[in-house]
């Protein structure tokens, strides 16, 4: 094809649609799709290869929430199975005739069904941006995020409260309905989802009007997400409980935290040790001084020594980032930028003569070394 489709549409689903939701549509199509129903169809693979694909990137959160946010930019090859497409996108046989026949017991009626239980709510993914104080010694973060939840009216039923619930007559509650068929591979029992109940197992009658007979109900719910001290960029927090609600009987999916660390204004990080620069004059560097150095915890007293040397790195131990589920903190490097004045008044300009005059050749002892190895290496 020229160019992708949206995968949303490509599977015909809006972009708030949930795991369930996603996976009904992909299966829908995929019967309609797949190459060995539409065998005179030259772009039947390149049709069922498409909504594969689509299905893929939607179905795994952390794939999807890269898709949301950059588009077709965001995924690459390493995001798709090729090898499973090549089967045609299932894991054998078993999948094959659930794809086409709802699932079947065994040939000749032997082995046993194939029951799918309640099924667990989806993940949701939330990207957080952190300071980078609160990432070094950890806090809280009191967050929005819109979910699916079990509706408070019918208790998750889908049914008016008071009325009735029915047990499925086509199914008699199992949800499944059994076909026994002769096929050209053998005798097969086939199981499928029963139509009636949708494989619910009940029928409701009245449904609720809250939820519209879905059990469930979208809404926003504030949370607050605690901070591990020692945190950085890509940590990714998991709360469990807090994604998508589950059908009745089955566990709420979790909620996953992607943590971005906003850079500061004075340090940076390596690891849990952090760096910063700290300007002092040429006499400070020369006479030695006590200046005030900025930490994490607020500034501090430190005692530069005479002759400090231009670029000269300090390090102020436990004053760094805090080890992520440890103990101790990494340390502060403080490197000393040695400040050279661009207009000097006539004072200080024969203050430095004077001490140029005095000094004589000492006054840089290094140069007068290395004019000293020239001369030597010259013969002169």
């Amino acid at each position: 094809m020229a160019s992708k489709r949206d995968y949303y549409e490509v599977l015909g689903v809006g972009r708030d649609a949930d795991e369930a939701e996603i996976k009904k549509a992909y299966r829908r199509l995929a019967r309609k799709l797949h190459p060995d129903v539409n065998k005179d169809d030259p772009q039947a693979e390149e049709k069922f290869k498409e909504l594969s694909e689509a299905y893929e990137i939607l179905s795994d959160p952390d794939k999807r929430a890269r898709y949301d946010q950059y588009g077709h930019a965001g995924i690459n090859e390493n995001d798709f199975n090729f090898e499973d497409f090549a089967r045609g996108g299932f894991g054998g046989l078993d999948d094959i005739f659930d794809m086409f026949f709802g699932g079947f017991s065994g040939f000749g009626g032997m082995g046993g069904s194939r029951r799918r239980g309640p099924q667990r709510g989806s993940d949701l993914q939330y990207r957080l941006e952190i300071s980078f104080e609160k990432a070094a010694f950890g806090g809280s973060e009191v967050i929005t995020i819109p979910r699916t939840e079990s509706c408070n009216t019918c208790n998750g039923s889908g049914a008016k409260p008071g009325t009735e619930v029915k047990t499925c007559p086509d199914c008699q509650g199992s949800g499944q309905i059994r076909i026994s068929q002769q096929t050209p591979f053998g005798h097969f029992t086939q199981t499928r989802i029963c139509n009636r109940c949708a494989g619910e197992g009940k029928i409701v009658i009245t449904p609720c009007t809250t939820c519209h007979g879905s059990g469930k109900v979208r809404k926003e719910r504030k949370i607050t997400v605690n901070i591990p001290a020692g945190v950085e960029t890509g940590t990714r927090l998991r709360m469990a409980g807090e994604g998508e609600a589950g059908d009745p009987g089955a566990p709420n999916g979790d909620l996953y935290i992607l943590l971005q660390v906003k850079p500061h204004e004075i340090f940076t990080r390596r690891g849990d040790d952090i760096y910063c620069e700290v300007p002092i004059s040429f006499v400070q560097a020369a006479l030695g001084d006590e200046i005030e150095v900025p930490t994490l915890e607020g500034k501090v007293k430190f005692q530069i020594p005479e002759g400090t040397q231009p670029g000269t790195s300090f390090r102020l131990k436990n004053k760094g980032i805090a080890h992520l589920n440890g103990y101790g903190r990494g340390d502060e490097f403080v490197t000393v930028k040695v400040v050279i004045p661009r207009k000097l008044n006539a004072k200080q300009k024969e203050l430095l003569l004077e001490f140029a005059e005095v000094s004589g050749d000492e006054i840089n002892p290094e140069q007068k070394s290395w004019l000293k190895k020239v001369r030597d290496a010259l013969g002169v």
